[in-house]
């Protein structure tokens, strides 16, 4: 029986990377800093340290396993964690990986990377494909755009401030393009490339395409809530969602994060990987969806508590 670890498996996209991997009959290990958050597997995963700042002993909590999943990322820049740090934490856990002899690496990166781009989440990105491009070990990349689901943070959000507020803003004229994907069928594309025998990158989308203002408007459908949307200037945007975190004690979004999506970054021309349609998973979990704000910052600090289960303001 071969040994599979996963980054993070008491969290989102590694928990279902998790479970498909135990009904395939895989051992699976987590690294993790939460060993005490709550989850679903009993002893079903056995849990390591996530050490980076000890390389050994980083080393030893590989030790055996034949293929690794790496969820491990930040999704923006706070006094507590930075994509800097995520980019050297990251590197330490590849070079790990090769001194174990892990025989290959499910990576997960995003769309467009780019060594050049402006934004340092798809910087960093592009600056760990490389290293495993150049790390001789055997490797898949997946590369999605937005994951979306249970326990997801945008899709819920937005439903969550649609049902909270008279009107919704978007950035600009709205039109720039995004493909969400289930993060189900995410898990079923990593432990497919974690299954593989060669190097690939996998574009991971959904089967549809959104502009932000049509993703606003289908979300407020499914949840049965209509609001009128409105253009407003990036940074009057951003200075709203200051305004919202504050509230809720949260980064609502990012001066990055809203260039990414106005840059385009979160669209492809390729072929989806998944096959879950947002508006149908909406519509079917519209009594739940956006009822409570979902906290990135309370998944960090919080690591008593399970994704779904967090405090709210």
């Amino acid at each position: 029986m071969e040994t599979h670890a996963v980054t993070g498996a008491f969290g989102y996209s590694g928990k279902y990377i998790a479970l498909r991997l135990l009904e395939r009959g895989r051992r699976v290990v987590t690294l993790t800093n939460s060993p005490g958050r709550p989850h679903p597997f009993g002893d079903a995963v056995a849990v390591k340290p996530l050490a980076f700042s000890d390389p050994d002993g980083l080393a030893r909590s590989l030790d055996g396993v034949s293929v690794l999943y790496n969820t491990y990322w930040v999704r923006f820049n706070h006094r507590l964690f930075s994509h800097a740090d995520a980019v050297r934490d990251t590197l330490a856990l590849f070079d790990a990986a090769r001194r174990a002899g892990v025989r290959r690496i499910v990576h997960v990166s995003i769309t467009n990377p780019s060594e050049n781009s402006p934004f340092e989440y798809f910087r960093g990105k592009a600056v760990l494909e490389k290293a495993l491009g150049q790390s001789g070990i055997p490797h898949g990349i997946l590369r999605p755009a937005m994951l979306f689901g249970h326990e997801d943070i945008l899709v819920n959000n937005i439903a969550w401030a649609l049902r909270r507020f008279p009107v919704f803003g978007v950035f600009g004229d709205g039109r720039y393009r995004i493909q969400p994907i289930h993060v189900e069928d995410f898990a079923d594309c990593a432990v497919a490339l974690g299954e593989s025998a060669e190097d690939r990158t996998v574009e991971a989308t959904g089967p549809e395409t959104f502009t932000y203002r049509e993703l606003v408007a289908a979300v407020g459908e499914a949840i049965g809530v209509r609001r009128r949307i409105i253009s407003l200037s990036p940074a009057l945007g951003h200075l709203a969602g200051q305004v919202i975190g504050r509230v809720v004690g949260d980064v609502f979004i990012t001066r990055e994060e809203i260039g990414g999506l106005m840059a385009d970054l979160l669209f492809v021309d390729a072929p989806p990987a998944g096959s879950t349609r947002l508006t149908e998973w909406a519509r079917k979990n519209a009594n739940t969806l956006g009822r409570r704000y979902a906290s990135e910052l309370a998944r960090r600090v919080r690591r008593d508590r399970a994704y779904g289960d967090m405090p709210t303001r």
